[in-house]
């Protein structure tokens, strides 16, 4: 068992699919969450929700576009000062790039590549400080199976997943010493709005190469990242935790 009582977070796109799993398991687990998302309405009525059954401000909902730095550094400088410090960082908002190499377009890799990749480094690059100041802290990067092995599909995406688990190794290794922890998650197929797009070929595809034989529930995923920013993972860092129901095994 492992607990997040007097963790702060920042959770990326943290009002549904994946982010709003962990959004969700932080709180469980006993942390204050800062969630990050373009998604104002949602955002602001999960906040509503998770206080009111919590019986006090434990989640406050911020307007976070992941490749703007001035719009990085108010919601670092909100955590500190709704919750007087800023401890996690779990960078997860992204956006799909499932074409192939001549199929993709300038505009559409530099969409995915901005978001996933970029919004990453801004995270860590905006966030770090404010680490610094509570003594160090946890980050989490959402990467994929699709940052380990080629799909023969998915350029963009692809790219900016296998960026984010080389920058995570990277920040992994400029960091320890401060006592900030930088992991990354690779999630297989899981079962979340925009994986609900995908076309029936592709899906039936990807769980046939899945030993498990079925998609992950998005809580599934969250467990893993809540164990990675808690302190029973507090010799990790550099980590790559798949959670792909045994994909990339085969």
């Amino acid at each position: 068992m492992f607990t997040l009582d007097g963790k702060v977070a920042i959770v990326t796109g943290g009002t549904q699919g994946l982010g709003g799993a962990y959004t969700s398991a932080f709180v469980k687990l006993g942390a204050m969450v800062v969630i990050g998302d373009v998604r104002d309405d949602e955002g602001a009525e999960a906040a509503e929700r998770y206080n009111t059954l919590a019986g006090g401000k434990r989640v406050v909902y911020r307007h976070l576009d992941v490749t703007d730095a001035a719009q990085w550094q108010r919601i670092a400088d909100t955590a500190e000062s709704e919750f007087g410090k800023l401890t996690t960082l779990v960078n997860n908002a992204g956006v799909p790039g499932r074409d192939g190499i001549e199929a993709t377009t300038e505009t559409s890799w530099a969409g995915t590549i901005n978001v996933d990749l970029k919004g990453t480094w801004l995270g860590m690059k905006h966030c770090i400080p404010a680490m610094r100041r509570a003594g160090g802290g946890s980050i989490v990067n959402t990467s994929s199976t699709s940052g380990l092995v080629g799909t023969g599909r998915g350029a963009p995406y692809c790219s900016a997943k296998g960026g984010i688990h080389a920058l995570t190794k990277t920040a992994a290794a400029q960091y320890g010493l401060e006592k900030i922890r930088v992991n990354s998650i690779h999630p297989g197929l899981v079962d979340t709005p925009r994986n609900k797009n995908i076309s029936d070929e592709w899906r039936k595809e990807m769980l046939r190469d899945t030993p498990l034989g079925r998609m992950a529930d998005p809580a599934e995923i969250a467990n893993a990242v809540a164990f990675l920013a808690s302190d029973a993972a507090s010799f990790m860092t550099g980590s790559a935790m798949i959670v792909d129901g045994g994909m990339t095994a085969i």
